[in-house]
């Protein structure tokens, strides 16, 4: 029996057509395509700069700055992406010209006319609301021409329900509203299209999303994979575990699925199936990791940038709640091809200088340390020029940044130039370990600017991304001609041509990637403007709370499943807008009732995991279906493959609302951070072996329910020990005052509230409630944006300020904090780790005893490979 296979599909057409638009004109609009993506760029880089605040010209609001953000991308929408499969991709058609100049003006409006639109709010003329029904329908048009038609379809469907509010079934009926008040909110106000999402996409976003394209550009991905496979390939199943690290450093570049795919997929996937690997399961591997790559910081995917406005955290919290399972999910990645590997007994690529196992440990023992040391010079060093040298340190340090980058590039300009090996070639040989790595180490300078400006100078996203940018212009423009001159090749003005033109290529590449990302933007505004306008969001608490009887895991799941299928026609980041505005206060308000009181980061964190889900999940996973056109694979076995490899990433989310430490929650020192990141690590290996069904041999059914307990164990102690002891003592509001002024610098205190809501429903839910810095205990109320009066035993919520963390949790005013929940004294859960780790020592035990006599040893060593 024929297994079927991806059909002949030409993957680079495949990501223009999903990410750039697929149409190809002829040179004179592809000229004037290009000089608009290269405008964007640098619009967007110019509003990012200080520049115009210092010289006082060419200032734009947020507003102004989302409207011609939006014109950009309708304006491209329409030029790069034909309308259908049969349309021409060979020139523009005149409908189309029309269409992206009159969307473009209809998408400007606000910028164009802000003056007269600010003199009457809420009173829309009939140019107006002609204007922004036009640009409605002119940007689901474009919607349906870069993202498809589902996303048009959601956006439709709430469409509808503003009109239709008194049509539709009791629980969800409202009034409606008239043509003009709808457009009027949804195109003139920042409460729909012109909302916080574009507004993130606008000003976060593009920038990230150029910092990659040029990285990619100047040569980063070509380093990071060919890195990877020096320093991994040898290793059993090699391809597979360099296939995973490639893509985790290359996530850094493209905040593309698909784009991640093909960028490594079609170097990886062929050497996988060399080695042993089914085409499926090659196809598998790359999706799973290349979809990962937007789990991974610094650079994750959009909208891990919109949790910034929508959970009121800064980005590098958001980043540093990501590490640990983003991390822990590679790993395990890592291992579960390894046990592919071991089961059907692979080796790894020959390498061109084999050397000796312990040379080779010691090396790349040194080459850690090395970097361990320099990190750490680094950090202090500059941490101690800027105490001595004051507001001079920066020049010093850019002093310092740049003697380092013509450190590196001499260093790397000693090395052989890495080319792109052919994988299908008859002999494949490893690139050496050394020359390799070494030959490229500038290119990390840039990602150092980045998380230098996000961690320690703690700038915005944007300016962050803008210096990071920045730098990377400038290693573009210079690493040519610098190394051609310490190569002593000569042709300096070819190599400062080549990188011109080059930077002019990623400017314009960036830009091209951020199509899709504007428009959907805009479009799931469409969805925020509606529950704005309509209260829907009220009414979706009953609705989810009616389907899953209140239980709050039967809820999670209800909400993982609307990730998934909203997902298979979705992007991630319109996804994540979608799920998270109508599921997020949910999950946190009944999950309050309950009395688990989950973080707002848990859950909008829990949708995007799901989000990313959907691009593995068949029958659409477009990620799936770029692998399974590489490897020659059936695209349905791909994804489902893929699917079992994610598993990984799929449990993470129900573990991380339950036990927060898993996101570096509620940590109590640096013991307790190591013995966290220990167990979560063990603790997803374990699961990696019982869901492959492979430990040290193949694990038989009872094996497997004990590494299942182990797991759930490792993850989550709290579950047994919560039985045996109360986590919790509830303290009286009167005492309240003293806790509050006790607890330490940015600490929550967990508070209990009742009262009756808007709705006229009585409520009695938990919240944790942030407290920032010490102070009294009113003042550090008031920064949380709660006012209280003092009423008997309890307190009285006298006030509750806009948009405050007070409102976000859902305090209202007039409701009373009845008590205080503080730590119980109980012994540690972490003491159920023992007898986890006891009954995984069984296991083992009980599969050793299993292990061939005579390939017992070289197994035991393979697994530790």
């Amino acid at each position: 029996m024929n297994t079927p296979t991806a059909p002949d599909v030409d993957v680079n057409q495949l990501v223009a057509d999903t990410d750039t638009g697929g149409r190809a004109p002829g040179p004179w609009v592809s000229r004037l395509l290009l000089y608009l993506a290269l405008a964007w760029s640098l619009f967007q880089l110019w509003i990012a700069s200080p520049l115009p605040f210092s010289l006082g010209v060419l200032v734009f609001n947020d507003t102004e700055t989302r409207a011609i953000h939006l014109a950009f991308a309708v304006f491209l929408s329409y030029m790069a992406y034909p309308a259908f499969r049969r349309s021409p991709r060979d020139h523009v058609p005149l409908i189309d010209w029309a269409l992206a100049f009159v969307g473009a003006f209809c998408a400007s409006y606000l910028f164009l006319f802000y003056s007269e639109l600010a003199t009457r709010p809420g009173q829309p003329t009939q140019m107006d609301v002609i204007t922004a029904a036009v640009g409605m329908a002119l940007l689901l048009e474009a919607t349906r021409r870069v993202l498809g038609l589902p996303m048009v379809i959601v956006a439709l469907v709430f469409l509808i329900y503003t009109f239709g509010g008194p049509y539709m079934p009791d629980m969800i009926a409202h009034r409606g509203f008239s043509l003009n008040r709808a457009m009027s909110h949804q195109w003139l106000t920042t409460e729909g299209v012109f909302g916080v999402a574009l507004g993130v996409s606008s000003s976060f976003i593009f920038l990230f999303v150029l910092f990659g394209a040029l990285l990619d550009k100047a040569g980063a991905g070509n380093y990071f994979i060919k890195s990877a496979f020096a320093l991994l390939g040898h290793m059993r199943g090699g391809p597979a575990k360099a296939a995973v690290l490639s893509s985790a450093a290359t996530g850094i570049i493209s905040g593309s699925s698909i784009a991640n795919v093909v960028t490594t997929g079609t170097f990886t996937i062929p050497l996988m199936k060399r080695v042993g690997y089914r085409a499926d399961q090659a196809g598998a591997v790359e999706v799973s990791s290349s979809v990962n790559g937007q789990i991974m910081p610094p650079v994750m995917g959009a909208a891990a940038f919109l949790m910034v406005e929508y959970v009121g955290i800064p980005y590098i919290e958001v980043m540093k709640h990501a590490f640990l399972p983003a991390i822990i999910s590679y790993i395990a990645l890592l291992y579960i091809v390894h046990l592919e590997a071991l089961k059907a007994n692979m080796v790894g690529l020959p390498r061109r200088n084999p050397g000796t196992h312990g040379s080779r440990l010691l090396a790349f023992a040194l080459t850690v340390a090395g970097f361990l040391a320099l990190s750490g010079a680094v950090y202090w060093g500059i941490g101690w020029i800027k105490s001595v040298a004051g507001d001079a340190a920066i020049w010093i340090v850019g002093a310092g940044l740049l003697a380092a980058y013509v450190g590196l590039l001499w260093f790397g300009a000693r090395q052989p130039v890495l080319e792109l090996d052919d994988p299908n070639a008859p002999v494949f040989e490893l690139p050496e370990t050394a020359p390799t790595v070494k030959s490229g180490l500038h290119y990390l300078l840039a990602v150092v600017v980045l998380i230098w400006c996000l961690m320690v100078e703690q700038m915005s996203p944007g300016l962050s991304a803008f210096w990071a940018t920045l730098f990377m212009i400038f290693v573009m423009l210079t690493q040519k001609p610098i190394s051609a001159a310490f190569r002593g090749h000569g042709g300096l003005a070819q190599a400062t041509r080549q990188g011109f033109a080059d930077l002019i290529d990623g400017l314009a590449t960036g830009a091209r990637n951020m199509i899709g990302i504007g428009v959907a933007t805009a479009a799931a505004g469409i969805i925020v403007g509606t529950v704005s306008l309509t209260g829907v969001g009220l009414v979706m608490t009953e609705l989810v709370e009616l389907l899953s009887g209140g239980n709050l895991m039967l809820m999670l799941v209800l909400v993982a499943l609307i990730s998934l299928i909203l997902g298979m026609g979705l992007p991630t980041t319109a996804n994540y807008i979608v799920v998270s505005t109508l599921m997020a206060p949910v999950v946190v308000e009944l999950g309050a009732q309950s009395g688990l009181i989950v973080p707002l980061i848990a859950v909008h964190l829990f949708v995007f995991y799901f989000g990313l889900m959907a691009d593995v999940t068949p029958p659409v996973g477009l990620a799936s279906f770029a692998a399974a056109a590489i490897a020659r694979a059936d695209p349905i076995k791909t994804g489902i493959t893929a699917f079992a490899y994610s598993m990984r990433t799929a449990i993470l989310p129900f573990l991380f609302i339950f036990n927060t430490q898993l996101l570096l929650m509620g940590l109590t020192g640096p013991f307790h951070l190591i013995l966290t990141v220990v167990s979560a690590t063990v603790a997803m290996l374990v699961f990696a072996a019982a869901t492959q069904g492979h430990f040290l041999v193949r694990s038989r059914w009872y094996e497997t329910a004990a590494l299942l307990l182990i797991t759930f164990t490792l993850f989550r102690p709290g579950y047994w020990w919560d039985m045996v002891y109360p986590p919790y003592n509830e303290v009286p509001a009167a005492q309240m005052s003293r806790l509050i002024e006790e607890a330490p610098a940015n600490a929550a205190k967990r508070l209990w509230i009742e009262g009756t809501n808007l709705n006229g429903d009585d409520v009695r839910k938990g919240v944790l409630l942030p407290l920032g810095a010490p102070a009294s205990a009113r003042e550090r109320l008031a920064s949380a944006g709660v006012s209280v009066v003092a009423q008997g035993d309890e307190l009285l919520i006298s006030g509750v300020k806009f948009g405050s963390a007070a409102e976000k949790l859902g305090i209202e005013q007039g409701f009373r904090i009845v008590s205080a929940e503080v730590p119980a004294e109980r012994p540690a859960k972490e003491w159920l780790f023992l007898p986890a780790l006891a009954l995984l020592l069984l296991v083992m035990g009980l599969q050793r005893l299993r292990l061939p006599r005579k390939a017992g040893v070289g197994a035991a060593a393979g697994s530790r490979a």
